[in-house]
């Protein structure tokens, strides 16, 4: 009797995240096609995209629904034709980060603590990013001129936690990252490093086995606030991805971002908080967005956000509340809306 052959099917190659980086959609055209989507329904904005590109992993994208404008993960990185419309109001730098750069590379705006822009580039183009128009060209220094920033914080002994920021820190690499974070370690009056990044999120399988090393065993403590701002971003590949931290005693926060159109629900915003504990991580802060131009389109008032809170704090414990929080240039800290 033969023997049947055996048929060997092979497996489609694990992407990386260094080729999720890498291979991202930045025509519009393309992502129309990968959304079976019509530009007629929704032109893209040419003058918008020219000045601040589409840039979306394309793992992200296909957690987007086929067919659908009003997906509330599109909404957020889609260059629409609203972002050219001039808003009284809404200027390149609603923070004033300008007034707070004495050393490139380092914003130094309150009291204790500075950010690093450890990344001139993000993974992902949010459209309500109130970086849009910043210089990060001014603000890439080479290993040389970091020295310039480590010796700023150095000099500086009230401060006790660095911020890595961007552009967005897990963007880089292992090597480099853990190359930073050596250099803020020997500092010794620097008690915890902050790392703000999105990239979880939008590249899951960011969070490897050496990215888990790079952020453990260290002498100050690490915190990771990532940045999602509807439960539909969340899958189980960022949760396990968080698990691995959380285990390995890295602090997880999230901060979001109240969007009209994509997250100005109760009940997605519910089950946003619900969503990130099931991963381990604790809702931070909600933030109303900043004046930037270009974004006037996701504005929601302060009165419909705080409306918004209230309702949240009758279905949620008290752990799961993010603070309603607004940042002014100039304050000495953020303010928050009860």
């Amino acid at each position: 009797m033969q023997t049947p052959k055996l048929t060997i099917i092979a497996s489609e190659p694990a992407t990386s995240w260094q080729d999720s980086l890498s291979d991202l959609v930045t025509d519009p055209n393309e992502l129309l096609q990968l959304l079976q989507l019509n530009e007629a329904d929704l032109p893209v904005g040419r003058a918008a995209a020219a000045q601040f590109p589409l840039k979306v992993p394309r793992p992200f994208v296909k957690k987007m629904q086929l067919g659908q404008w009003d997906d509330p993960l599109l909404l957020q990185i889609w260059p629409a034709q609203a972002e050219e419309q001039f808003s009284a109001g809404y200027v390149f730098d609603p923070l004033a980060e300008a007034n707070s750069n004495p050393v490139p590379g380092l914003l130094h705006k309150y009291q204790g603590r500075v950010l690093l822009t450890a990344a001139p580039h993000c993974a992902v183009h949010c459209r309500y990013c109130f970086r849009r128009h910043f210089d990060y060209e001014e603000n890439s220094p080479s290993r040389a001129l970091w020295q310039r920033c480590f010796d700023y914080i150095r000099g500086d002994s009230s401060i006790d936690e660095v911020i890595l920021s961007g552009g967005d820190p897990l963007a880089l690499s292992d090597r480099q990252l853990n190359w930073l974070l050596d250099q803020v370690d020997a500092i010794e009056h620097i008690s915890t490093v902050r790392i703000h990044s999105r990239v979880p999120v939008v590249i899951p399988n960011r969070v490897t086995d050496e990215l888990v090393t790079t952020l453990s065993n260290r002498r100050t403590k690490i915190v990771l606030v990532v940045h999602s701002n509807h439960s539909n971003e969340l899958d189980t590949d960022f949760a396990s991805g968080m698990a691995k931290l959380s285990t390995n005693g890295v602090i997880l926060l999230n901060q979001s971002v109240l969007l009209k159109g994509v997250n100005d629900n109760l009940e997605i915003l519910t089950e946003l908080s619900k969503k990130l504990f099931a991963a381990n991580v604790l809702p931070y802060y909600l933030h109303l967005p900043d004046e930037v131009q270009g974004t006037a389109h996701f504005d929601i008032s302060r009165n419909d956000a705080t409306v918004l809170l209230d309702q949240m704090r009758q279905s949620l414990p008290g752990y799961l509340l993010p603070k309603l929080v607004k940042e002014h240039a100039g304050e000495a800290s953020k303010t928050q809306y009860i």
